[in-house]
């Protein structure tokens, strides 16, 4: 069922906001609301619901190879769409069949950026014997032993010859930890040449070096989120930086770092926002914004504010959205933009997590947005949910101020 929202608060917490900014915002209403529809896209959903080979995956970021960032850029040229944990295996019916696996991450590529089930690939890698791998296994010097990859954001990097620059979670699971059993270990960049396909044979691995060998819960990471504001990325309003959003501890507070593409690996040319200007250290790192999720995503509008899109507290029921003045904030109160509690009612155990936009895959004035499904009891239900384990999309559309 369409949901047509319109909100306007009174934010009259907005004038004790602790952060600050050198952004001069008009009125702070400009923060508080828009006007907007939401509304299931189930073509999209349906195009990730399959029955052999891959059939669920988590995670999802998506890129075209020319680094534009602009709505409808897929449709123009191919979409590198990537996903962390993937099952991969064949349903029968409603029946999970034996013999199915799951894997780390893997990748897809869509032609001509619309949800056509023939249009799409699905990659993964394969070891000698045959058996599934992960394309992305952690091979830094920082990586200790049975860690893996999930993976954040990633952008082309037209300072460095086209390279796609992906975000990489090393994590190890936690033995006899039902729940949640699994904690990040560090952060690295994943660097693939220009014009290489899966399984990018050249790719290379960069450790991050921001808190290494500290509690990620503690001091947090990035990758979470990335914004291109640049002109090469077709940004209304470039300034020519990278923003690189990450995500710390259990009341999931929004961090943002920002560096020139060009000095991506450049470390000690990386600058952290401390709540009132951009400085070298990164212990010094305030949140801009709190209650968000570990994967989110940032999107310039052309009236010039930023729609931040997330998983309310997590893993709440809601999509959530805040609007910003800047790249870095400050931003305005969270507006639920959409219940996602229906696909939620089959079982106690599901919950959803990580919404984000994908402006490659949307069209102009609208954002099209994905978010996950998963059990607290995954493996006790894959088997009886088998299409449970995949995005689902909605579709928000926007009116902005004259």
């Amino acid at each position: 069922m369409k949901q047509i929202i319109f909100l306007s608060f009174v934010f009259l917490a907005f004038a004790c906001n602790t952060q600050k900014s050198k952004t001069t915002i008009p009125t702070s209403s400009n923060l508080d609301s828009i006007r907007f529809s939401v509304e299931p896209a189930p073509d999209w959903t349906n195009l990730l619901k399959r029955n052999s080979g891959w059939f669920g995956g988590d995670g999802i970021f998506a890129l075209v190879r020319s680094g534009k960032e602009t709505p409808g850029a897929a449709e123009n040229e191919e979409a590198l769409i990537w996903f962390s944990d993937t099952m991969l295996g064949e349903i029968k019916g409603d029946s999970l069949q034996p013999g199915f696996t799951m894997i780390n991450n893997s990748i897809g590529i869509l032609q001509g950026g619309k949800p056509d089930s023939a249009a799409i690939r699905f990659y993964w890698n394969k070891d000698n014997q045959g058996k599934s791998q992960s394309i992305f296994v952690p091979k830094t010097p920082a990586t200790g032993a049975d860690e893996y990859y999930w993976l954040g954001d990633g952008f082309v990097n037209n300072a460095k010859g086209n390279n796609i620059y992906l975000f990489g979670y090393r994590i190890k699971n936690i033995p006899n930890q039902a729940i949640f059993g699994f904690k990040e270990m560090g952060n690295t960049l994943i660097v693939i040449p220009a014009g290489e396909q899966p399984p990018f044979p050249g790719m290379r691995q960069v450790d991050i070096p921001f808190w290494l060998g500290r509690p990620v819960d503690s001091v947090g990471s990035f990758g979470a989120g990335i914004l291109v504001n640049t002109k090469e990325a077709g940004a209304p309003q470039p300034d020519g930086y990278v923003y690189i959003y990450g995500c710390k501890g259990q009341n999931k507070q929004v961090l943002v770092a920002r560096v020139l593409p060009g000095d991506i690996e450049s470390f000690d040319k990386w600058r952290f926002w401390n709540g009132n200007e951009w400085v070298a250290d990164a212990n010094a790192v305030q949140p801009i914004a709190t209650s968000a999720s570990n994967e989110l995503s940032v999107t310039p509008l052309e009236d010039g504010r930023y729609i931040m899109v997330f998983q309310r507290e997590g893993i709440g029921n809601n999509v959530g959205i805040r609007l910003g003045a800047s790249p870095n904030g400050p931003f305005g109160p969270i507006i639920n933009i959409f219940d996602v509690s229906d696909d939620l009612k089959e079982s106690p155990n599901f919950f959803p997590y990580n919404a984000k936009a994908h402006p490659v895959l949307s069209k102009p004035g609208e954002l099209l947005i994905s978010y996950n499904i998963n059990s607290f009891k995954f493996f006790d239900e894959i088997g009886s949910f088998p299409q449970l384990y995949r995005p689902r999309f909605i579709r928000l559309k926007y009116e902005l101020e004259n």
